[in-house]
């Protein structure tokens, strides 16, 4: 769903708990006799009158929330776009119907993330979520949402965690629960399973390497990232706890650069370890001093331009590296609103520098744009 503004968004959001509350009320109704009635009619008229009163106590001037950042005179890097929770986002006119349906009780909620985890995108524009029990495809394209995973039997998943997806369509994801690594094609059908009984302990983030034909999952159990050709043949691992330059402790995601290196966000280490692609340690990344540390590192993506976004889920924020490992902006901060965050997780970027975030306790996506040469080479095309 893309809103005009957030102002918008807020008023939708407020709208819709008002009416939940009126509904409730009136469900007390069916219940209570004729004097109870009449008490709960004068109760009624006060909500209004109050209601009147909160309205305009929203009205008041509030804090703004950003949408842009850093914040002007500033040029802008960061854009907010829109936010993805449910099949109706994709289908407008689904939007206008939403009153009907809850009325009704017919609100659809087979459609909407529950708790997402990871999420990525295929070249043609298509959004995999991982959630409880299945994966989320939204295609935009198509204006429609698939499952994968969700069927019994082969390839049904428990807990998704990780996800990513080959130049060809093949579908990867990480189990924590079953402890294996699943493959679908790009219709949601189950191919095959990467990883022997006892292979992996808690398989979390991936990434793929088409050009290379690399698979790399973070175990984060085994303080270890296995890597696999596209087929499920073991090739490597890059392992080790120790509080050296080079060792994993709790590694959890997983990104690869236009070269083939290899980015662990090294999570019990606050930190992000670059590898070359065949697991030769090349340097370390941290988020250097206050305010700036990392606390809880998640996600990580990297952008065409080469810049390295990196979740952290304890600060409700993303943080943004250049191609060198600088530092240069964060966004984000706790709250419900967009450009807020509650529990960030897994995050993506498209082949247009759009950023996807999975906002895990708002039970939603943010998407993001980075102005960077690809945006402005498109603003000069359509002028």
């Amino acid at each position: 769903m893309h809103f005009k503004s957030v102002k918008s968004y807020k008023r939708v959001k407020s709208f819709k708990l008002k009416l939940l509350q009126l509904l409730k009320l009136l469900q007390l109704f069916t219940l209570l006799n004729f004097l109870k009635l009449l008490q709960l009619l004068i109760l009624f008229n006060l909500f209004f009158i109050t209601g009147c009163a909160f309205e305009e106590v929203e009205r008041m001037p509030e804090k703004p929330v950003n949408t842009v950042w850093p914040l002007p005179p500033a040029e802008p890097r960061i854009k907010f776009g829109e936010i993805i929770e449910s099949k109706d986002d994709l289908q407008p006119e689904a939007k206008s119907g939403w009153l009907k349906n809850f009325i009704g009780g017919e609100e659809d909620i087979e459609g909407r993330l529950i708790r997402p985890y990871g999420v990525t995108v295929d070249k043609e524009g298509r959004i995999y979520v991982t959630d409880v029990g299945r994966v989320f495809v939204f295609d935009r394209k198509g204006g429609s949402l698939l499952f994968m995973g969700d069927k019994l039997g082969e390839g049904q998943l428990r807990m998704p965690i990780g996800i990513a997806v080959s130049s060809d369509g093949r579908v990867y994801v990480s189990d924590v629960t079953a402890r294996k690594l699943f493959v679908y094609n790009r219709n949601g059908e189950f191919i095959r399973e990467i990883g022997r009984t006892g292979e992996l302990k808690s398989p979390s983030g991936m990434a793929v390497d088409s050009d290379r034909g690399r698979l790399y999952v973070a175990d984060a159990k085994t303080n270890s990232v296995r890597a696999y050709t596209l087929d499920g043949r073991f090739l490597f691992l890059i392992e080790g706890r120790v509080a050296d330059k080079s060792k994993l402790s709790f590694p959890t995601n997983i990104a690869v650069d236009s070269h083939g290196n290899i980015y662990v966000v090294d999570t019990g280490n606050f930190r992000v370890q670059v590898y070359n692609s065949e697991g030769k340690f090349l340097r370390t990344i941290s988020s250097g001093s206050k305010p700036k540390s990392f606390v809880r590192p998640k996600g990580i993506t990297i952008d065409s331009e080469g810049n390295m976004y990196v979740v952290d889920a304890a600060l409700q924020k993303i943080f943004i590296f250049d191609k060198e490992g600088n530092f240069f902006l964060e966004v984000g901060e706790g709250g419900t609103e967009p450009g807020q965050f509650s529990m960030p997780a897994g995050i993506a970027a498209d082949a247009d520098d759009r950023i996807y975030v999975v906002d895990q306790f708002n039970a939603r996506v943010q998407v993001f744009q980075y102005l960077g040469e690809k945006w402005k080479a498109l603003q000069l095309r359509q002028k």
